[in-house]
């Protein structure tokens, strides 16, 4: 029970959430519609704004809702790229560790126990070079953040090296996706004066897939596979003494 409770907890929120509606509150639209209610309130409340901002990130990530992007953004529109990145960085790292020490405790167990030599092989050179892979599955952005949250604790990664990698391994993509949310202001001001009053109304269009730029993306796959160099060169050694 104590193994499983907390997971059979996460599901059971997950669930409510997804029926209600939660994740649909995530939207770039809701930003730009509630955008000088919220600016308002940090401006007054920069503390608790903050707060709030990180606890909501750590129960997203957590529950696994589609949104941690959109969050980042938003995280820099509301308090800057500095402020906005650091505390993403700081609220994503703790939801993530959250759900891997929960999937460690219930899922990692019976799956090691019952997995077979395939597996067992891949754990074991998955552990080998954890941080290599750990960052690589970080950096590139093919791979589900939850599925990156879950998938090492069924591998057996210490919970140190989990951490390390999962900071350093988001720290490259938070701080550039907070970086668009402070400049999504101008954007919203180009829109308004294209088409006035669609910020109120929730109507201007700017999708977050146009921010995103193909150089941008083309960056983060240099970084993911730089981190896999390591392991190349490792295996390349290792075949030069068995020759």
């Amino acid at each position: 029970m104590r193994r499983w409770a907390p997971l059979v907890l996460i599901l059971a929120a997950m669930g409510i959430g997804w029926l209600s509606g939660w994740h649909e509150a995530l939207t770039l639209s809701s930003l730009i519609k509630n955008r000088i209610v919220l600016t308002a309130f940090v401006a007054d409340n920069i503390g608790l704004a903050i707060l709030a901002y990180v606890l909501l990130y750590i129960v997203t990530v957590a529950l696994s809702f589609p949104g941690a992007s959109f969050l980042t953004i938003a995280g820099g529109f509301l308090f800057g790229w500095t402020i906005g990145g650091t505390a993403t960085v700081f609220a994503a790292t703790l939801g993530a560790t959250l759900i891997f020490l929960i999937a460690r405790s219930s899922l990692g167990q019976v799956l090691t126990r019952k997995a077979g030599p395939f597996v067992t092989r891949l754990s074991s050179g998955f552990r080998e070079s954890a941080l290599s892979y750990l960052l690589f599955l970080r950096l590139t952005p093919v791979f589900p953040f939850w599925l990156v949250n879950i998938a090492p604790a069924m591998f057996g990664v210490p919970l140190a090296t989990y951490v390390l990698a999962t900071v350093l391994g988001i720290i490259p993509g938070t701080y550039a996706f907070a970086i668009i949310g402070s400049g999504l202001d101008s954007v919203i001001e180009a829109q308004e004066m294209a088409n006035p009053g669609c910020a109120a109304a929730g109507t201007c269009e700017v999708e977050i897939g146009a921010l995103v730029t193909p150089e941008l993306i083309a960056a983060f796959f240099a970084l993911g596979f730089a981190a896999l160099i390591p392991v190349a060169l490792k295996k390349l050694r290792g075949r030069s003494l068995n020759q």
